[in-house]
């Protein structure tokens, strides 16, 4: 859980940094502070990051994507937010080449992947989701959506580009949003063997013991 407070706050940095400290000005910030309450941050944490981006001394931390080749050809993306890239990289590299995989440029793995912006909503009565959809397609919002029938939630997926604008278009809607971040999700998944799963789990695992990394992501195929 701390790791999980620490990760949002960096991002929460980011968000102040770039468009100020005020949620009802900031809709970054607004997304992230719905995410925090989400994950159960308590308010004086999201006030703390908040004051502490602020503050001149702050480092300024980038988002930066590490990608290549684990074991098994398994593809993987690395998401991270970090003040210094040198240890960042080093830190990264170091795993890969523990489970003999090949630390690759930035956009090498970027085909295997489809980046998008997610968004999770309390479902009003009465809503129609066709309605909803058509109304957000001009910012690629998909026809697919997942419902969450014990939270009474909804998840939508649309264009990275357009995430300021769905964002606004819920709220303007009256909706509650309850989560707003990117991800990536595969289009070509790999068929693994337990024992090569098993493999690559440790791997991840390992990746996201460091401060630094926020998510990572794989092609392995669910089970």
């Amino acid at each position: 859980m701390a790791r999980t407070f620490t990760k949002i706050g960096k991002q929460i940095a980011i968000a102040v940094k770039a468009g100020g400290p005020d949620p009802e000005n900031n809709p970054a910030l607004r997304a992230l502070i719905a995410n925090a309450k989400r994950e159960n941050m308590p308010k004086d944490n999201v006030d703390r990051a908040i004051k502490n981006a602020m503050g001149k001394d702050q480092s300024d931390y980038k988002s930066v994507t590490y990608e290549g080749y684990g074991p098994h050809g398994v593809a993987i993306l690395v998401d991270t937010l970090t003040d210094n890239t040198t240890r960042t990289v080093g830190d990264v590299r170091s795993v890969f080449n523990k489970f003999n995989g090949n630390l690759g440029t930035s956009g090498s793995l970027a085909f295997l992947f489809d980046h998008k912006a997610v968004f999770t909503f309390k479902k009003k009565d009465g809503l129609d989701m066709d309605e909803l959809i058509l109304d957000l397609i001009d910012y690629g919002v998909e026809d697919e959506y997942d419902e969450d029938e014990e939270t009474d939630e909804i998840t939508i997926y649309g264009a990275p580009t357009s995430f300021g604008e769905i964002q606004k278009h819920l709220e303007t809607d009256g909706f509650e949003v309850t989560g707003a971040e990117f991800t990536y999700i595969p289009n070509d998944l790999k068929d693994v063997t337990p024992e090569e799963r098993e493999t690559i789990d440790k791997m991840v695992e390992r990746l996201e013991e460091f401060d630094d990394v926020q998510t990572v992501y794989t092609n392995m195929k669910p089970e």
